[in-house]
């Protein structure tokens, strides 16, 4: 029988960044050496205490089902959490618990988008909000953040951008793909727009353990006065090591929470078990592996930073959270190399794959048409090793033909 893709399917992109990591994994499979700086995934193994507690529920038989919208002590684990950190109130009744914050951004914006309602997603973006967003018949609006501002989108842009078909903006801070943070006062001047007018606000905060900037930022959580429009996305994969264990969370007004605990309860249904006491280690317990990992994040910034600035025909600006760089190539764009035109930053990041041994990714991916996307979450031994890759890959470009 032949098949045509349905027309929902013919909407979706498939994710860019996934399917580097394929490249690699079968470029790898072949025999073929690649230092993969494309991935958005922490190299450090899942703190010790935390996988113990995974053990533990494995050995104790908590193998079965949970509420659909996670286990009671997981969700008011979170919400001592979100009061001890932040001085944000929720009931445990407000959070559901996903297979991943990914999992949790989707729902959300199925329950809250109508088709041809109109959703802004800061420029560049994480490679799926604009996806889920026409996966739900939305229409996603792009915002572009001046690089001269470290990507940030500004108050006065926003109030611009709002019009009455706006439903939701999508906030990423600290922000994939370019580590960019927005201090509170940033924060503050943003939320004086929104408040202003009847927008959702979905925050993704996912990285927001990963700062390293001595930046005073915060959860939009902290700001009660516009709680009762926020839906907020966490969850354990990049601050605890945790991304194989899938576990996200939102934390939303009561009506939000109930109509996202609805959507997954036809889809995935409950997280896993397992991962779910694991995520509850990873709450309750020390932090002091996530210390120690930010700490080592932040040397790697530091090192790729200054190599990448040292770098023919490229310019990245340090970025304050996260572990990507967002690196301009502008000036390589238009120049030959092994006789092919670097038409685009994905035409670049190819030719370095099978060249430099070095896997980036293409901007295009996150709404840029000028960089590429670094991630810094490699051993330093990979990352001077890949520096000097590229240093001689992008200098044998910029020589005179």
């Amino acid at each position: 029988m032949h098949f045509i893709e349905s027309e929902f399917a013919q909407r979706v992109n498939p994710s860019e960044t996934l399917a580097v990591t394929a490249l690699v994994a079968e470029l790898r499979r072949q025999g073929k050496t690649v230092i993969d700086l494309g991935a958005g995934e922490p190299d450090f193994e899942t703190p010790a205490h935390i996988k113990a507690a995974g053990i533990r529920a494995i050995e104790s038989g908590k193998t079965k089902y949970t509420p659909n919208v996670g286990t009671m002590a997981l969700r008011e684990a979170i919400c001592r959490k979100l009061r001890s950190e932040y001085g944000a109130e929720y009931d445990p009744k407000q959070i559901v618990v996903a297979n991943g914050a990914k999992q949790a951004i989707h729902n959300a914006v199925l329950a809250l988008c109508n088709p041809g309602e109109e959703v802004i997603v800061p420029s560049p973006y994480w490679v799926s909000y604009p996806e889920q967003v026409k996966m739900a018949e939305a229409v996603p609006r792009f915002l572009p953040g001046e690089e001269a501002n470290d990507f940030k989108i500004k108050p006065e842009d926003l109030a611009r951008q709002i019009n009455s078909s706006t439903k939701l903006i999508i906030f990423n801070n600290p922000s994939n793909p370019t580590g960019a943070v927005y201090s509170k006062q940033e924060l503050h001047a943003l939320l004086e727009v929104l408040r202003k007018h009847e927008v959702w606000i979905l925050s993704d905060e996912i990285y927001l353990k990963l700062v390293y900037r001595d930046i005073a930022t915060t959860s939009l959580a902290a700001f009660a006065e516009i709680r009762d429009r926020l839906i907020l996305v966490n969850g354990f994969s990049k601050s605890y090591a945790m991304t194989g264990w899938r576990l996200g969370y939102v934390a939303a007004p009561q009506p939000v929470a109930n109509a996202i605990a609805k959507i997954q309860s036809h889809t995935t249904s409950n997280p896993c078990s397992i991962s779910q006491e694991a995520g509850w280690a990873a709450l309750e317990g020390s932090e002091e592996a996530l210390v120690a990992m930010r700490a080592q994040f932040e040397a790697r910034r530091d090192f790729v930073h200054a190599a990448l600035n040292q770098m023919p025909g490229v310019a990245a600006r340090l970025p304050g959270g996260a572990f990507y760089i967002m690196c301009n190539v502008a000036q390589i764009l238009g120049k030959k190399f092994k006789d092919k035109t670097i038409s685009s930053p994905s035409t670049l990041c190819h030719l370095l794959i099978e060249h430099a041994g070095v896997a980036l990714v293409g901007g295009e991916a996150f709404g840029s048409a000028r960089h590429v996307r670094i991630s810094y979450a490699n051993s330093m031994e990979n990352l001077r090793e890949a520096m000097r890759c590229l240093q001689s890959a992008l200098e044998e470009i910029a020589a005179p033909s």
